[in-house]
């Protein structure tokens, strides 16, 4: 078995988006609240409260505040849950050693979405959703639900609603292939595979820049609080919504394609994280600050983001595990260095794309690249075999 979401737009009527919104509302207040009660707690006498700690607290809580008697039960339960949670990942990151982040209060567009853990809902057959305490709405179900759906979260992005259902699929593995890809992803191309082809980068967002950058400008010329701000602020997010939905779509195109099409896939274990960072300033012998390359720095930043590499990476493992493909990732070192033919190691700067090699190799940069990325996966998983 496996889990998968699936993600359907709603219609709510005028009242029921009042009540989803006032739902909303309500769910970030306790939200906050339980945060608040933690941080007291442990301020004041020293003690840590726990998930069962606040829930057994729900009942006084519809006494003294009758509108959360309006809400699921399950549905507050699961608030008090993502507090719990929040405060397990900041001591799990203590631990670590990582930066904490302490769990932060969330604001009204910080805080987007509810959940019905495991009953409140249902679905009807003329397409429509039945919420306990919200009603009856309409949904546009583009595509079938396989599987048993477990839970049904309700979420709003800008002024739009959206039903996402987790189900438990069971796994129907694809035939077995021995067809086994490298994959060298880049920004001139987005990937090139051993096999010479190429996937061009749509680079959405590098198209949306200009339309991006008016509209920011539009936002920044309105007034604090008006309501010309509310509906330019709107807007921008609007654009920047759509674009990541292009480039979601895209990569989950791509992704399937691969992982029909070959058995084992192979990528460079990249850290697209770490690859963003800004350069560190650079000071001469004086002290004076010198060009370190940040401008030029930024825009590669800029395209990195854009690609998606690290989220079409993830589509391409969880499509494998459904599949019964395998999907590995190797060390990134040198595989743009070395030469596929011979194994020899030439330097070569960022700008040069062609690879020569004294062996007689002749080829594209990143296809070499992609046939050394194959050779060290099927050293890999011959080391895994054995």
């Amino acid at each position: 078995m496996s889990k998968q979401a699936y993600k359907f737009r709603l219609y709510p009527t005028r009242k029921q988006g009042v009540v989803l919104t006032r739902t909303l509302d309500l769910c970030r207040e306790l939200y906050n609240a339980a945060l608040q009660e933690r941080r007291d707690a442990y301020r004041m006498v020293g003690k840590c409260i726990n998930y069962y700690d606040q829930a057994n607290q729900l009942p006084d809580i519809k006494d003294i505040r009758e509108e959360y008697r309006d809400i699921h039960s399950q549905v507050l339960q699961d608030v008090l849950r993502k507090a719990h949670k929040a405060y397990e990942a900041f001591f799990a990151r203590c631990k670590r050693g990582d930066t904490p982040g302490y769990p932060r209060f969330k604001g009204r567009n910080q805080f987007d979405s509810f959940m019905f853990p495991q009953s409140g809902f249902s679905l009807t057959h003329d397409n429509r959703i039945c919420l306990s305490k919200v009603g009856t709405i309409k949904v546009k179900m583009h595509r079938e639900i396989k599987g048993t759906i477990k839970t049904c979260t309700i979420k709003r992005e800008g002024d739009s609603w959206f039903v996402v259902f987790a189900c438990e699929v069971e796994s129907f593995p694809l035939e077995e292939s021995l067809e086994a890809v490298g994959i060298d992803l880049g920004l001139v191309h987005f990937a090139t595979l051993s096999t010479g082809e190429t996937i061009e980068n749509p680079r959405y967002y590098r198209k949306a820049e200009k339309k991006l950058e008016r509209l920011q400008q539009t936002l920044a010329h309105k007034k604090p609080s008006s309501t010309r701000r509310c509906k330019a602020v709107k807007q921008v997010a609007k654009a920047h919504r759509k674009v990541a939905n292009q480039r979601k779509d895209f990569l989950h195109k791509a992704s399937r394609q691969l992982i029909n099409s070959y058995g084992l896939v192979v990528f460079e274990d990249l850290q697209p994280a770490n690859m963003r960072k800004r350069p560190k300033p650079k000071q001469d012998d004086q002290g004076n600050y010198v060009p370190n390359g940040a401008a030029a720095k930024g825009g590669l930043n800029k395209s990195i983001a854009d690609a998606g590499w690290a989220m079409f990476q993830q589509f391409c493992n969880y499509k494998a595990a459904s599949a019964g493909r395998e999907v590995l990732f190797v060390n990134p070192n040198f595989t743009s260095q070395a030469c596929s033919g011979c194994g020899m190691v030439k330097k070569k700067q960022l700008s040069e794309r062609w690879h020569s090699c004294e062996c007689g190799t002749e080829l594209d940069r990143d296809h070499n690249a992609a046939l050394n990325i194959l050779a060290l996966g099927r050293s890999v998983q011959a080391a895994q075999a054995s």
